[in-house]
């Protein structure tokens, strides 16, 4: 489902303005619809974008005076209603490591707080902000209250993303199960 929205996105809303969407994940806006936080690029300069979708329907009249068809515009649905660059981004706040909480904070000349759906989301666009920075802002990004383990991986397996360390986790699960199968001599 991810991979589709993003190609529609991508389609109908960075590639008309000659961007390249990088990275979006869901988050929790009041307004009715559906909301993303987005991280595309263009010309080498980064933005974030806050992008509500709300599928309109439009009712169609065809032949017949009984017959009217409804239908969802899509092309219509996604509209950017906050942008930042990215080298105006002085800090990043995951508020508290220790709690699986998916509201972090970005810094610009105002701080706007961001609800994502899930923590995995939340890792998941500051890991792709920082690569970002690193590579076109040439500097790095500033962070606070964040589980580095999981932005930073020290190890090579954990540099992959969230499956391969899923992955390393279900090989030492595995090892285990063997290990405890094995037969003990039993000195008699």
């Amino acid at each position: 489902m991810s991979s589709l929205l993003r190609e529609e996105m991508q389609r109908v809303l960075f590639r008309p303005a000659k961007q390249r969407l990088v990275e979006f994940i869901e988050i929790e806006e009041p307004p009715q619809g559906r909301h993303f936080l987005c991280v595309s690029v263009a010309k080498r300069q980064v933005q974030l974008s806050i992008v509500r979708c709300q599928i309109t329907q439009t009712t169609i009249k065809t032949g017949s005076k009984r017959s009217q068809t409804k239908r969802s515009s899509i092309q219509d649905c996604y509209k950017r209603t906050e942008i930042w660059f990215l080298e105006d981004l002085s800090l990043v706040d995951g508020r508290d490591p220790d709690v699986d909480d998916p509201c972090f904070l970005l810094h610009f000349s105002k701080v706007r707080t961001v609800t994502a759906i899930s923590c995995s989301a939340k890792y998941s666009i500051v890991r792709a902000l920082v690569a970002l920075s690193d590579q076109y802002c040439q500097r790095t990004l500033n962070l606070r209250n964040f589980d580095w383990v999981y932005i930073k991986p020290t190890s090579f397996y954990s540099n992959r993303g969230d499956c391969v360390v899923l992955s390393q986790i279900c090989f030492y699960a595995f090892n285990l199960v063997c290990l405890s199968m094995c037969p003990v001599p039993l000195d008699a």
